[in-house]
């Protein structure tokens, strides 16, 4: 028995919202997932420690914006983290490009980059770590451990 072409098209109606609405919750859900890690919520906090760039972009408020998933320069693996996050004033936004590696040890992420980059061209460094010297301490202490 064949299927009335109106019934059909209700279907691929249904099935398109549904899918969308579960395409958009999942996009959500990340975005969430990403702003509760430990680099990102860091890499803010470095941020918001520094009230003379604070006050240059006109924050507070400082707003954060949902990270662009598609973008290529956010990269997250088993032992870096690589992203940027949307940020703004009230007078300018830009992004804040931040770099952490997880310490293979004791499983936690250390920064080693944050930069603020303006849309209107200029770039702010935030934080920049020296592992090689943490390193170094570390083995003078504890040879046995690298």
């Amino acid at each position: 028995m064949p299927v009335p072409l109106r019934n059909l098209q209700q279907m691929a109606l249904y099935l398109g919202v549904v899918s969308g609405g579960g395409c958009a919750m999942m996009y959500y859900l990340i975005q969430k997932s990403f702003a509760s890690k430990e680099y990102y919520l860091a890499a803010l906090e470095k941020l918001e420690s520094q009230s003379k760039v604070l006050e240059m972009i006109g924050a507070p408020p400082l707003k954060v914006h949902y990270l662009r998933l598609l973008d290529k320069y956010n990269h997250v693996d088993q032992s870096t983290a690589q992203i940027k996050i949307p940020v703004s004033g009230t007078i300018l936004a830009g992004y804040l490009y931040t770099t952490a590696v997880r310490d293979s040890y004791n499983r936690r992420w250390n920064l080693q980059d944050v930069i603020l980059k303006l849309n209107n061209g200029y770039s702010v460094p935030i934080y920049h770590s020296s592992v090689s010297g943490e390193k170094e301490e570390i083995a003078a202490e504890n040879p046995d451990v690298l």
